[in-house]
Parts: C-alpha cells; structure tokens; sequence
C-alpha cells in the first residue's frame, strides 16, 4: 500500500465503527488507564506470541508476568526520566486517582503507580502518538530484563 493512502489502526477504527474522534485531555485518568490496559496488553501479547507457537496457557504465563501492576511499576520508574512535562502531568494525574477496586496481591504503590503508566499509555493511544508510546515501552521492558521470572 502507497504511504499516503495507508490508514492508521486508530483511523480504521473510527471509519468502519462510524465513531468520533476525542480529545485525550478530556478523559479522566481512570478512562486513560482503561483503553492504556488494553493497548499495553495488545502490545505485550504480539510480543509474546512473536518468539513462537506455544500452548495458550504458557502464553498466558508470560503475559501475566509483563502485565502486573509490580512490573508496570518497575518500568515506569525507568521511564520517568525520559517523560516530557505533559507526559510527566498525565502519568501523575493516573498515580494519584484514587482507584475503585483494591490492589489485589501488589503493594498500593506498584497499583497506583502502574495506574499512571497504564493513563500514560491511554493518553498517547488517544492522541495517536504510536511511536512514542512504543518507544516508551521499549525503554520500561529492556528496563526489566532480568527481572521477570
């Protein structure tokens, strides 16, 4: 397909569903923190299923191990760094919301912080900055190698 006339994932969405486009400024936190779920758990399965064919359950096995709230947590701390003032503002906006559900079986620091990484990635999402959010993961998963088990 010729670069000019290649849709965006995020456009195809809208033109086949018939929706809006939105303004990520306008979502709470926790809205962000809900589609940035998915989009990071998307990326992590396509990156997971990419070293190989494997029994689900074993697929599940190392998603999970991406997914919880202890690694996020851990990635956001190596990401920090590299946010700029807005990505920074959003990510604090996320930590800070007080969440409905309780942190099941991580410390209330890994929840509320993976909830601003999860907003983050909802906010870049939104606003189809697809590069940066990936780039931004990248930063947070090399930052655990040796950390997942």
């Amino acid at each position: 397909m010729e670069k000019g006339i290649e849709l965006e994932f995020h456009d195809c969405i809208e033109e086949v569903l018939g929706l809006k486009e939105v303004n990520a400024a306008e979502y709470s936190p926790l809205v962000l923190a809900y589609i940035g779920d998915c989009v990071y758990d998307l990326v992590i399965k396509t990156m997971v299923i990419s070293y190989g064919n494997k029994q689900v359950h074993k697929l599940h096995e190392e998603t999970s191990s991406f997914v919880k709230a202890s690694s996020q947590s851990f990635m956001m701390r190596a990401m920090q760094q590299h946010l700029t003032e807005e990505e920074h503002a959003i990510y604090r906006r996320g930590r800070n919301t007080k969440s409905v559900s309780p942190a099941k079986n991580q410390t209330i620091t890994d929840y509320r912080r993976a909830t601003g990484f999860e907003a983050l990635i909802g906010y870049l999402y939104l606003k189809r900055e697809y590069k940066r959010l990936l780039d931004l993961v990248k930063i947070g998963l090399d930052s655990l190698e040796g950390q997942i088990e």
